[in-house]
């Protein structure tokens, strides 16, 4: 079941759901989600050169990012076909009996911008922001700006709450995220075991 505007007010005034900053509850919490805004940090990859990623190094993924940080005011222009990661400004945390997702918003999906590309699913446990990643399907540079609403985040009940939740006790590699993050697949056990 998904938690109505009601539901989420009384669970974040509850303390259970945080959303931290959440500077506008009226303008923010819709009837079933919670908008979250663009932070102003980003992660690029520059491959020109590279013809292979190698999902078991970490150095191949961190290795070809560079961090771009936007001023106050300025945006950052997401060109036809690339893909950046970005972060929401608000830093969530999910208690153990809700899991959540993060989705687009309409007015941003029109625009030819998605926000994830599988990652939308966010596990009971979890703090931390939440890493986006941008794509430009479209067939013109958009230019998005910190601060503005680009996600929304739907809270879902379980049958019961996870026994082993999302964080520290389960080694889960993205607990705590601050800014966008890059793939940490290289540190999976199952990978780095071949």
């Amino acid at each position: 079941m998904i938690l109505s505007d009601r539901d989420l007010k009384a669970r974040i005034a509850q303390g259970d759901i945080v959303i931290e900053p959440l500077d506008d509850p009226e303008l923010q919490i819709q009837p079933a989600s919670i908008d979250l805004r663009l932070g102003n940090v980003f992660m690029v990859y520059r491959l020109p050169h590279v013809a292979c990623i190698d999902s078991r190094d970490p150095q191949s993924v961190s290795g070809y990012t560079e961090q771009i940080v936007i001023e106050d005011g300025s945006g950052f222009i997401l060109q036809p076909g690339e893909f950046a990661l970005g972060s929401t400004l608000e830093r969530i945390a999910v208690p153990a009996d809700l899991v959540a997702r993060v989705e687009g918003r309409s007015s941003i999906g029109r625009i030819a911008v998605v926000v994830h590309a599988t990652a939308g699913f966010i596990d009971p446990g979890f703090e931390g922001e939440i890493t986006l990643e941008l794509a430009n399907l479209g067939r013109c540079a958009v230019k998005l700006y910190p601060g503005m609403r680009i996600s929304q985040v739907v809270f879902h009940t379980m049958t019961s709450p996870a026994e082993r939740p999302y964080g520290p006790a389960r080694g889960s590699k993205y607990q705590g995220q601050s800014g966008p993050v890059a793939s940490r697949l290289a540190v999976d056990r199952a990978l780095k075991d071949k």
